[in-house]
């Protein structure tokens, strides 16, 4: 099983790490590719092209300009260790022991604007680049064109006949998955909360929703539709009721 999560626009490069040692990222030199072209962007340029204030604008700049050519200690911080968002809230990486680090390093992955894809202890630098942005990449119209098959083919590479793909990402970021070549049936789970009577996705609570599970499906070294099904942190639980597709299952509290 493979379990897919977006990034977060959130980073923490400060926050004491339980493991010292980070992976290279399979695609590394892509990410030095866009960041070459990012580098020739102004401050003004980045804040229309991301939708970002001029501070952050300005941090980013420094963030494209600083950017090294080769995953460096110093500047690096695995992914998963890096990124600071609900999801990653939910997921709790920080508490996991060394046998899960090694099973969350083996399941789990994280879709990128700049470095495709992640595999949770990839040493990555501080960055910005969602993959939405509306940002040409040499002949490559937008992100979504440039990494498309590259991420679908490398899945795929990845996975065993029979295995699944769970996808925790947003659709943005799913969007960066050729699901005609996938070769994987994908799983995508949502996550309802009642608000005013009725049964709703709640974008913060479904965020922290997705994490959970994720940790969940790390924590059974899940294989199957029924491990996914067992889920039950945070009050969530499987509603047949609700599921309409089985290959979306609705969790409900």
């Amino acid at each position: 099983m493979k379990i897919l999560i977006s990034p977060a626009k959130s980073l923490d490069f400060k926050k004491p790490l339980p493991i010292s040692e980070f992976s290279t990222p399979l695609f590394a030199k892509e990410a030095f590719q866009i960041n070459q072209l990012l580098k020739k962007e102004t401050p003004k340029k980045l804040q229309n092209l991301m939708n970002i204030s001029e501070k952050l604008a300005e941090l980013n700049w420094e963030r494209n300009q600083n950017f090294a050519t080769e995953v460096a200690e110093k500047e690096s911080r695995a992914a998963v260790y890096a990124f600071n968002g609900d999801v990653y809230s939910g997921l709790d990486a920080f508490s996991l022991n060394e046998e899960k680090i090694e099973q969350m390093q083996s399941q789990l992955r994280i879709l990128s604007g700049l470095y495709g894809l992640l595999k949770p202890l990839d040493g990555i630098q501080p960055y910005r680049l969602e993959m939405g942005t509306s940002f040409q990449v040499g002949t490559y119209k937008n992100l979504y064109e440039f990494w498309k098959d590259k991420v679908t083919d490398q899945l795929n590479s990845e996975m065993e006949e029979g295995e699944l793909v769970v996808n925790l990402a947003s659709k943005e970021y799913f969007g960066a998955i050729n699901t005609k070549t996938l070769n994987a049936p994908v799983i995508s789970p949502e996550f309802k909360d009642f608000k005013n009577g009725k049964l709703k996705i709640i974008s913060f609570f479904a965020k922290k929703a997705r994490g959970m599970m994720a940790r969940h499906l790390i924590d059974q070294t899940a294989t199957s539709i029924d491990d996914i099904r067992s889920f039950t942190k945070g009050g969530y639980h499987f509603s047949k009721e609700e599921t309409l597709n089985e290959m979306q299952p609705v969790f409900i509290r």
